[in-house]
């Protein structure tokens, strides 16, 4: 057999393992899927299961919410299902899309479309269409352009999907350049993809997007965090921001990680530290528990974007980049609210990144119960994610190097938590609370007492504990210095 004979035959094998998973997935869900098939088909309307669930069904993945496609429009979509759906909302009613729920399934009909786009934003100017094989030439890639009808399970694949889906390769219904001219998020989308499906991007694909990243700039922030978002949390995010670095995306919604390709690693170790950074996100994901951990991701992923604006030569040659980690934490915050995230996911990344190099020093011996207080203090509830951002920031190749700095980091841990045994480490606070705190130095509420409590939580970081007798002492000693009692 040819060596091109046995290629056509394995891909041919892989289609059908495709279909045999694809039915599988579908049989799982058919008595809900026929069912709603039959409600349309007796209403003399089509119903097709389309897109990312045909995709997915293909891929052994098939999840519960199921999207289809259909020549009713929304106010007879709406009448087919009521008192059949367990619940009904018509959030996307605009763009032809009624949800509804049943059996634990959550299932979204829309209605053909034959959309264009004003090419200035992504906002599409919704035409209805008239035919599914119209609907398929929409969608933005092969593999979302597939279609099984229900009741009657007829498969529709005009553009090759599942062709491209055996050989994991991302590519668009018509040019790509159409495609991404009508929706610039499409390029993003593209890369996502890469992550969470582990395919290869079409050079034809890549090359469009590479041409077309300015356009990008048309899509909203809030469009693009959650495409982001995803590619983050996907399966291989390291090949999906090297596609957005490489294609010149990452350079209009995130420049801080294409900057990190100019910088040098001082210790030599690394191409640069654009390749540090993404070894240090790789270490972080092998650290996870429960899935992405998606702060602990973008932790590791800007925590060292502060290296190009703190970048110095001194006498010996040598690289240094002093305070990066205040600057990183500035540039975090700024642009993870330019990408409008959440003021507390925002607040604990920028927390991450501030303190990421705050165990370095620690085996020269050098840190006090004190600064072990403090540390943990400063890291509050994140401090299991600073102990995996801090191992995972160890990239060196020299073993030796390595392990003295695991060995540090363990130790570190060891003498957490022997302090925190001892004296609640979780909750350090101040040894006396306000009320007490106003009744010795007979203040009311204000400003006072807030100053007192920060004197009281600082000297419980200094030195440990302090029974009652001490704390008062300490507190009246520290109200005469301030002129508040005689």
């Amino acid at each position: 057999m040819s060596e091109a004979s046995a290629s056509h035959a394995a891909d041919r094998r892989e289609l059908t393992a495709a279909q045999r998973n694809a039915v599988a997935e579908l049989l799982r869900v058919s008595p809900v899927a026929d069912e709603l098939g039959r409600l349309f088909l007796a209403a003399g309307h089509e119903l097709h299961l389309v897109g990312g669930s045909v995709r997915d069904a293909l891929l052994g993945r098939l999840g519960e919410d199921l999207d289809f496609c259909t020549d009713a429009h929304p106010d007879q979509t709406l009448r087919i299902i009521r008192g059949w759906a367990e619940s009904v909302w018509e959030t996307g009613r605009e763009f032809g899309t009624i949800g509804c729920q049943r059996d634990g399934l959550r299932l979204e009909i829309t209605t053909f479309r034959a959309e264009a786009y004003d090419q200035v934003s992504r906002n599409p100017i919704v035409e209805y269409g008239t035919s599914l094989e119209e609907d398929l030439k929409r969608r933005d890639f092969t593999i979302n352009a597939m279609a099984v009808s229900v009741p009657d399970h007829r498969f529709t694949d005009p553009h090759g999907g599942l062709a491209d889906l055996a050989a994991k390769i991302i590519r668009t219904p018509g040019t790509p350049e159409q495609s991404f001219r009508d929706d610039p998020l499409r390029m993003l989308r593209a890369a996502r993809f890469t992550a969470q499906l582990r395919f290869a991007v079409h050079p034809d694909v890549r090359d469009a997007m590479a041409r077309m990243a300015a356009d990008l700039d048309r899509i909203t922030a809030e469009r693009i965090r959650d495409e982001f978002t995803k590619l983050l949390c996907g399966a291989d995010p390291i090949t999906g921001l090297r596609l957005l670095v490489d294609a010149g995306l990452a350079e209009r919604f995130l420049p801080e990680l294409t900057g990190l390709k100019l910088t040098i690693d001082e210790h030599a170790q690394h191409k640069d530290v654009y390749e540090h950074t993404l070894t240090v996100v790789e270490n972080a994901m092998s650290m996870e528990e429960d899935g992405c951990d998606f702060v602990l991701r973008m932790a590791a992923l800007m925590h060292d974007v502060g290296k190009p604006a703190t970048k110095a030569v001194g006498p010996d040659g040598r690289v240094s980049f002093h305070h990066h980690e205040v600057v990183g934490a500035r540039l975090t915050k700024a642009r993870m609210k330019a990408m409008r995230y959440p003021k507390d996911v925002t607040s604990q990344v920028v927390a991450l990144v501030a303190l990421h190099l705050r165990f370095y020093g620690y085996g020269r011996g050098e840190w006090t119960d004190s600064a072990v207080r403090r540390y943990v203090a400063d890291a509050g509830d994140l401090l299991p994610r600073l102990h995996k951002l801090t191992r995972s920031d160890c990239t060196t190749r020299n073993r030796r190097k390595a392990a003295a700095l695991a060995a540090d980091y363990d130790a570190l841990e060891e003498r957490i938590a022997r302090i925190a045994a001892e004296e609640d480490l979780a909750r350090v606070r101040p040894d006396l609370d306000g009320n007490a705190i106003m009744e010795l130095l007979g203040v009311p509420p204000g400003p006072v007492v807030g100053k007192a409590w920060q004197y009281l939580k600082e000297l419980r970081l200094e030195r440990g504990p302090l029974d009652r007798d001490e704390a008062e002492a300490e507190l009246l000693r520290w109200a005469r210095e301030q002129g508040i009692r005689d």
